[in-house]
């Protein structure tokens, strides 16, 4: 264990990440009144590029004329390699209010990508005064994102979550596959004659985990393309949370529901998580440093995963 303390991750709600084009504002009311932690106003993938500057006026007059309630508020920026992403910057910060929370910019490769929009934010907030500082997050899709992944969670003390862009990044690695996230076709392994299909995205998925538990920074999964497959969905919801990632993106309303489920702790994990902690408050009173709950044992390492259910769960009801 190193001398060194782990930091926290921003205690805040992430279970969904609800994405809306922001060439489409008649859908930004329903947004804000959906069941998803996080919105994602989009000016990046979603929107045509003759579209651009107008559905960045969209979202500007959005995030003040809309009541967005607790939630966090967040626009995907251009990629840094187009000629948007300046003044994506700039318009914002300059003419949008306070109710912004965070920028999320997509296909970071380096930690010098931060550092060039740090560079801009930080000069717009100076020179208008904004009173409360753009957090980040961003967007691993990429060979080179993923291969510099820790640099990047240590990149700007703004950065506060980091996800899997599944789809880029299958391209940026010459994956044989169109699908966005899930299983695959072809990535299956053969046992005694019948198909076992493996997770392709596993290896990357942990790998940002990683990186941000190390860094404090909020691991999220990225996109599930077959809005139509709850199942799929949910299937790799699940894998995700058993990794360590807090949440998940819906391109779709329906997914809302299914994210939730899967990253709102059970009651019934909640009450376990709780009788542990009780059960060693009850071994450390009598000098033990371990004791045997439900005919496992459990220890001071099972108190940090209980308490992460607990925390989980109460930061939840209070949002």
């Amino acid at each position: 264990m190193s001398f060194r303390i782990q930091p926290a991750a921003p205690a805040r709600p992430n279970r969904c990440q609800l994405f809306g084009p922001g060439s489409r504002p008649a859908i930004f009311e329903k947004m804000a009144g959906s069941a998803a932690d996080v919105i994602n106003l989009d000016l990046e993938d979603s929107v045509a590029p003759d579209d651009k500057d107008s559905a960045r006026a969209n979202i500007i007059e959005a995030i003040g004329d809309i009541d967005w309630g607790k939630k966090t508020l967040s626009v995907r920026i251009n990629g840094l390699d187009t000629p948007y992403w300046y003044r994506d910057v700039v318009d914002l910060l300059e003419q949008a209010g306070d109710r912004l929370d965070q920028i999320m910019i997509p296909k970071v490769g380096c930690a010098g990508d931060l550092y060039a929009v740090d560079a801009l934010v930080t000069a717009v907030e100076r020179a208008k005064g904004r009173a409360k500082p753009i957090k980040f997050e961003v967007i691993i899709e990429s060979a080179a994102g993923i291969a510099h992944v820790e640099e990047i969670a240590a990149a700007s003390p703004r950065l506060e979550a980091m996800s899997l862009g599944a789809a880029d990044f299958a391209a940026s690695m010459g994956m044989a596959t169109t699908g966005i996230g899930g299983t695959q076709e072809n990535y299956y392994m053969l046992h005694g004659g019948a198909k076992h299909w493996s997770d392709p995205w596993h290896w990357a998925q942990a790998a940002i985990v990683a990186a941000c538990r190390t860094h404090g920074v909020l691991p999220v999964d990225g996109p599930f393309g077959d809005f139509s497959d709850d199942e799929g969905y949910r299937a790799q919801a699940l894998r995700s949370a058993t990794l360590g990632m807090v949440g998940k993106w819906a391109i779709h309303p329906k997914q809302v529901a299914l994210a939730n489920e899967v990253f709102t702790p059970s009651e019934g994990a909640v009450t376990e998580a709780r009788e542990i902690l009780a059960a060693m408050e009850e071994a450390k009173a009598k000098g033990e440093g371990a004791t045997v709950y439900k005919g496992r044992l459990v220890d001071i390492a099972s108190i940090k995963q209980a308490e992460v259910i607990v925390r989980q769960s109460e930061m939840i009801a209070s949002a």
